[in-house]
């Protein structure tokens, strides 16, 4: 909606339908609230009715953090109920047990999802701010609970493993009767192993299998037969070390998985607790301490040296240095002043500040980042598309294996027993866990530690295609250069002196946002120049603008637009300008029939000290970096030159950037393209990768598919870094997940793999791909 008239609209088309008693459509909130007799309308007639009026009932987007979750499988099954539901996009983190879903409200509730999730065996509830520290407090209760079990458990298996130590001295004499050893596995397998009990219950009734039905079944089958030869005294051996050996050895491995993934959201926990509690605020003249969720917009708050910033503002009083390495990833701190923007979490240092709020809760940058990177966790990378199918039909294979190596080792060997044993290894060694796990433990660890570092990744799949990148444009201002423009020449003619040249400029560019038109705004600032009234203003795009003073027609752009229109220039001047670097304005007045140039404004701006460095590392790491700018061909040379960029391409125009960057698709190379996220949104669409560079300030930081919140092209050249060494990690999760079942369920099926050994292994394999991950911690940017 952009107006009241639109929602006036809306509202008489909702009135229209059957059934609709009532509806009000707010503008200032964008929400309409209809009473209708849901026997003759209904919701999808009320989103119709909106849709034909040219609007969209806006998407909503919740987390659930799902409990009782044991496995992929698992995620895999809660993952389709959710989606299932009609206008529902659900994606599940089985890392963090945390489903991003997507619904239409009109449509869908909370509580209808919660209710899908609870259908299949499992729990949810809704994440809110209030609800993470409850949830973390559940999450270690729950832990601890779980440890306890562990430790019970293995008190119960101790002798077990004594007289398994004995035997592998080579005393075979069984010291444990048959009646203790009953006594000691009953508990482990049925109040230790209820757990896998439920779980394959819930999972079995929800028509699908997971992990728990593999334990559960493997364990169930040592421990029955172990019984019925005890009750009837059957000389056959007994396997209750097994069965309890195998549950105590999943708990424990559980517990360390728990423990490790705890671990992987760690970069999440640091940003939400930068944040400080209370503030000190100004109200009818008095600083008071107030908790910081009570600060508004257009609060005063006051920072001492040494405190952390509570929300965003701008400075209205003081000077000070404040530390954004949380922000930016960058250590130096940024001097502040009455103006200038600051953000909730960044660290004064020196003076005391006095500031204006102006993003407070959800609004703050931080909240954003916060946002940002759960988005990224919870989302999938295309990579993962293989182990997720797998992981869907995992369980039923391994349950045909293991009825297979069953029946074929009876035939084999005449012994029932030694089959069975077969069997149950070959149930419990077989896990989806560790490849449900590869790859989200890799993105979740990945992105934390980028955003710790100022990379901020909107989705997983972004993340995936960095790694591709074959060819990167760069625009030339504000990210290979400081994007801070100054004037260093001013040419005139013999009519005009630079005083007078520098008013017709500024007074022709006042108002303009240009980096150029600012320089020229800045020069003629700092000489207290005052501006004269304009009219007839016309601007052209990428070329230049026109205007009249006191009746006088003037032309203010580039050289070859001032050509175009017809006027003569000092081309000799102006290459040698451009030669050295610089950008060239030209001011023209139109004299009678003739255009007139009156004088040459020559502005250069400074490469980035770090340019030259990160074209190189770019080109080291096998990228080239190629160039595209609005300037003319001498100074994009020059430029592309001082940066060691060896393709360039100028005066290229905003509205043809994308094309350009469609071309060189075509050509069958993958593209990245770096810009600032607002001028250049056509050719970062079309770009196959976008990088938002110094999206630090006022750049929205969801611009691109990569934000990065230092203004610097070494950011790039880190967050491509960052992607190769995630895929890596991620690679070598499916190698160990693929790698580890593929030969231990053969190994068990022939006999070579004890049920125990196999119990061990199965614990071990999500714990090995889990710690694997947790060694993206160690990737620092820069390197």
């Amino acid at each position: 909606m952009t107006c009241a008239a639109c929602a006036a609209r809306i509202e008489k088309n909702l009135k229209k339908l059957p059934g609709v008693v009532h509806a009000a459509v707010n503008f200032a909130n964008e929400k309409a609230l209809v009473e209708f007799d849901d026997g003759i309308a209904h919701p999808e007639d009320l989103i119709q009715s909106i849709e034909k009026a040219g609007f969209q009932v806006a998407a909503r987007t919740v987390q659930l953090q799902v409990t009782g979750m044991t496995c992929a499988a698992c995620a895999d099954r809660i993952e389709k109920a959710l989606n299932n539901i009609p206008g529902v996009n659900a994606t599940l983190n089985p890392a963090n047990e945390i489903a991003r879903v997507s619904f239409n409200p009109a449509i869908t509730r909370v509580e209808d999802l919660i209710a899908a999730v609870s259908k299949t065996g499992y729990g949810a509830s809704e994440i809110s701010d209030s609800s993470r520290s409850e949830e973390k407090a559940r999450r270690l209760a729950a832990y601890h609970k779980e440890l306890r079990l562990f430790w019970i458990s293995a008190a119960l298996v101790s002798p077990f493993m004594l007289e398994m130590g004995m035997m592998l001295t080579g005393d075979h004499a069984v010291f444990l009767p048959r009646w203790l050893q009953w006594l000691l596995a009953t508990p482990i397998q049925f109040w230790a192993g209820k757990r896998f009990y439920i779980g394959a219950w819930h999972a079995l009734r929800g028509g699908g299998a997971n992990m728990d039905v593999l334990v559960a079944l493997g364990t169930s089958m040592a421990y029955f037969f172990s019984a019925i030869v005890t009750a009837f005294q059957l000389d056959q051996h007994i396997y209750f070390e097994a069965s309890a050996m195998i549950i105590t050895l999943v708990l424990l491995g559980k517990l360390m998985e728990a423990r490790a993934k705890r671990k992987t959201s760690a970069a999440i926990e640091s940003l939400i607790k930068l944040q400080p509690k209370t503030a000190r605020i100004e109200r009818n003249g008095e600083m008071i301490e107030v908790d910081v969720n009570s600060i508004v917009p257009g609060d005063i708050f006051l920072v001492r040296p040494g405190e952390t910033l509570p929300v965003d503002g701008v400075v209205t009083e003081g000077k000070s240095s404040v530390n954004e390495a949380m922000l930016t990833g960058e250590s130096l701190p940024v001097t502040k002043q009455a103006g200038e923007k600051v953000y909730a979490a960044t660290q004064n240092q020196q003076g005391l500040l006095k500031c204006r709020a102006t993003g407070v809760g959800a609004n703050t940058q931080l909240a954003a980042i916060i946002r940002l990177v759960e988005s990224a966790q919870g989302s999938k990378a295309p990579i993962q598309r293989m182990a997720d199918t797998i992981s869907g039909i995992f369980v039923p294979i391994v349950v045909g294996i293991s009825v297979v190596t069953l029946g074929l080792s009876w035939w084999w060997t005449g012994h029932f027993v030694m089959a069975l044993i077969n069997a149950v290894a070959v149930l419990v060694i077989a896990c989806p866990c560790a490849l449900g796990l590869a790859t989200p433990t890799a993105i979740m660890v990945g992105t934390g530690r980028g955003a710790q570092e100022g990379v901020l990744v909107k989705n997983a799949a972004a993340l995936e295609l960095a790694e591709k990148i074959q060819v990167l444009i760069v625009d030339k201002t504000g990210t290979l250069t400081e994007g801070r423009p100054v004037v260093t020449d001013i040419v005139t003619n013999e009519s005009l002196d630079a005083q007078s040249l520098l008013q017709i400029a500024a007074s022709l560019e006042q108002g303009s946002e240009h980096p150029l038109a600012k320089a020229i705004l800045q020069h003629a600032a700092a000489r207290d120049i005052q501006l004269l009234a304009i009219s007839d203003f016309m601007s052209v795009t990428g070329s230049g603008i026109t205007a009249s003073i006191r009746d006088t027609a003037y032309l203010l752009g580039s050289p070859r637009y001032l050509a175009e229109q017809g006027a003569a220039l000092d081309t000799s001047r102006i290459a040698a300008l451009q030669a050295e670097g610089k950008t060239v304005i030209g001011v023209a007045a139109q004299v009678n029939t003739t255009l007139q140039v009156l004088g040459y404004f020559a502005i250069a701006d400074p490469l980035r000290f770090t340019s030259i460095k990160a074209v190189k590392r770019l080109q080291q790491m096998g990228i080239e970096v190629m160039m595209l700018t609005g300037d003319n061909p001498m100074t994009a040379e020059a430029v592309a030159r001082q940066a060691g960029i060896e393709t360039f391409q100028a005066e290229v125009l905003p509205a043809t950037k994308a094309a350009e960057v469609e071309k060189i698709k075509t050509s069958g190379r993958f593209v990245g393209m770096v810009g600032d996220g607002i001028n250049d949104a056509p050719a970062l669409a079309t770009a196959n990768v976008s990088f938002a560079i110094g999206a630090g300030s006022d750049v929205a930081i969801e611009a691109a598919d990569i934000t990065l919140m230092r203004n610097d092209l070494m950011s790039v050249a880190d967050a491509i870094s960052l992607s190769r060494t995630t895929l890596r990690k991620i690679r070598q999760n499916l190698f160990f997940a693929f790698f580890y079942n593929s030969l231990g369920i053969p190994l068990a099926a022939i006999g070579m793999l004890n049920p125990i050994i196999a119990g061990a292994a199965m614990a071990m394999s999500s714990i090995s791909v889990v710690s694997n991950s947790l060694l993206l911690k160690r990737w620092q940017a820069g390197r």
